[in-house]
């Protein structure tokens, strides 16, 4: 892809970004299937052969991060990758995996005593909710970042945090899941489960018992009655334990507009995941939160930019035909030309088309940094493949 195709934007300066020790968050956020994982890993090797002390979280459930740090697993403990620094012998990589049922266990044994950490962990509720309840990833993403901002505060041990967000069906469910999580448990509907106990005695908490005993009935035939006891019992033991789940979220959200922090919004040159790399950064500028710009990647690069796909297509017709079906050697050379042409063509359109999107992106977002890496011919397994992303980055377009 040539450089005019992001004219109207500014160039997104990578090493800048991270040579900025006033910085201490990035988030590596977009659609699902874009390379957030790999960007993610991109970044922080690049940031840690450079000096800074890097903690990469990453949520690719693939562990593609494990193999290409050569790291035989990923958890949710930060583990150092051997063999990363500066040249002069600082900076250091540190790796995680979020684990989100362990960090929300964390989250419970945090604010709990032991006998009531354990009856909420027994819970089946807790289980079914801390395992798979819509947005308990992105929640735990963010509480994951918040603990080890707090821990690099404390302890000095990374000086820089890079989070790959979620591969969630849409960039916005990472702002949008926290609030939503913490609405649920801090909100009158799932509270109501707890009255009887909370309201039971006389007068009034005798007739409210009375219609609510309605309304459970009603929700027993829908859910069943040992949901409700479950549920029920979970909102009762985390109610006076450490609730406030909005509370800890705003927490978090305040951490994320803080100047500390900075949102690369990752792309593929593709109309949906374009579309939402859009949304997000219209949403980053309604919230106030700090954009340091947008990498698109996988773009097309042609080898010869001043062959056009017309003069291609054409070329390689013509020697398809003057091939005919002979089988001399130089009619089979004609053939391989031909079809070199001709992927050169289809190469040619589809470059045509991503410069297209890209423009249209652009013009709506003309103050947003671009930065772009051209699609490679494997996937990224190791250091070396890490750092050529890296260097690609940089080198913006």
């Amino acid at each position: 892809m040539t450089r005019t195709t992001f004219a109207q934007a500014p160039s997104l300066e990578i090493d800048d970004i991270l040579a900025d020790e006033d910085l201490h968050v990035i988030v590596c956020t977009g659609a699902g299937g874009v390379g957030k994982t790999t960007t993610a890993a991109a970044l922080a090797l690049r940031a840690a052969e450079q000096g800074r002390n890097v903690c990469v979280l990453t949520i690719d459930p693939a562990k593609r991060l494990a193999q290409a740090m050569g790291l035989s697993s990923l958890d949710n403990v930060p583990r150092q990758v051997p063999g990363v620094s500066a040249p002069d012998g600082s900076g250091a990589l540190f790796a995680m995996m979020l684990d989100m049922k362990r960090t929300f266990d964390e989250v419970v044994e945090g604010h709990a005593d032991p006998a009531r950490a354990q009856q909420i962990l027994a819970n089946p509720f807790y289980q079914t909710l801390s395992s798979s309840f819509a947005g308990t990833q992105e929640y735990m993403a963010m509480e994951k970042l918040g603990q080890l901002r707090v821990r690099a505060e404390a302890e000095g041990t990374w000086d820089l945090i890079i989070v790959d967000t979620p591969p969630s069906r849409s960039a916005l469910d990472f702002l949008d899941a926290p609030a939503r999580l913490g609405s649920f448990l801090d909100g009158r509907f799932i509270r109501i489960l707890t009255a009887p106990a909370r309201g039971a005695g006389k007068g009034i908490g005798r007739i409210a018992a009375m219609g609510f005993g309605l309304f459970t009935s009603v929700l027993s035939k829908i859910l069943g009655a040992q949901v409700l006891v479950d549920v029920g019992s979970f909102v009762a033991a985390i109610d006076t334990t450490f609730g406030g789940f909005r509370e800890r979220a705003d927490e978090t959200y305040a951490l994320l507009k803080d100047s500390g922090t900075s949102f690369v919004v990752i792309a593929a040159p593709e109309r949906d995941a374009l579309r939402e790399a859009a949304y997000f950064v219209e949403r980053l500028r309604a919230d106030g939160m700090p954009l340091a710009g947008l990498v698109l990647n996988r773009v097309q690069r042609l080898d010869d930019p001043d062959l056009s796909g017309q003069q291609a297509a054409a070329g390689s017709q013509t020697l398809t035909e003057l091939a005919g079906a002979s089988t001399s050697a130089e009619a089979e050379s004609q053939r391989l030309t031909a079809a070199l042409l001709a992927l050169h063509a289809q190469r040619t359109d589809v470059a045509a088309r991503q410069r297209h999107l890209a423009d249209r992106f652009t013009a709506a977002h003309p103050g947003v940094a671009v930065s772009s890496v051209p699609a490679l011919a494997e996937d990224v397994h190791d250091l070396d493949g890490l750092r050529e992303i890296g260097n690609l980055l940089a080198l913006g377009r």
